[in-house]
């Protein structure tokens, strides 16, 4: 399976993926957790259904140290007990900022002020900012038909 546009050769994609990386780079800098980022990418990926995505944050995640559990049951976060409250917090912002156009009044106010109990004010704009980036690389994955299976954790820097 070939991806339907070559987004690492292509220039006008290549800018592009290199200015939304810079952005990628100020919010894992951030203080927001490394192993709740991960777990923000590998959810909204799931539900993106972005194999690519998926792929690629469940690797890396992997390779960082986190658990199989954790990462099998993400899914499932609601039902699974491995996850602290302000992770849980973070999984429904991801889910309700990812679904949007599901729920007619986007993300409620009870998500928001669970987030906003478990993370400071720089925390929740990164968390915000990372749940919009990863649907960007996912809405650009799955429209090219970016294949998934071969990523290599660390692969892209």
């Amino acid at each position: 399976m070939d991806a339907r546009l070559n987004l690492f050769g292509n220039p006008v994609a290549g800018k592009f993926l290199k200015h939304i990386n810079s952005a990628g780079k100020v919010i894992s800098d951030s203080t927001l957790p490394a192993a709740t980022q991960e777990l923000v990418k590998l959810r909204a990926s799931q539900i993106n259904g972005c194999g690519f995505c998926t792929d690629m944050h469940s690797k890396d995640a992997a390779a960082a140290g986190e658990t199989s559990l954790r990462l099998n049951l993400v899914a499932a976060w609601r039902e699974a007990t491995v996850y602290t409250e302000a992770e849980r917090a973070a999984l429904e912002l991801t889910e309700q900022g990812t679904r949007i156009a599901d729920a007619a009044g986007g993300v409620t106010d009870e998500a928001w002020a669970n987030a906003a109990k478990h993370y400071d004010e720089e925390q929740l704009a990164a968390l915000v900012s990372l749940i919009a980036l990863i649907n960007v690389y996912n809405r650009v994955n799955v429209i090219v038909q970016q294949p998934a299976g071969d990523y290599q954790p660390g692969q892209f820097g």
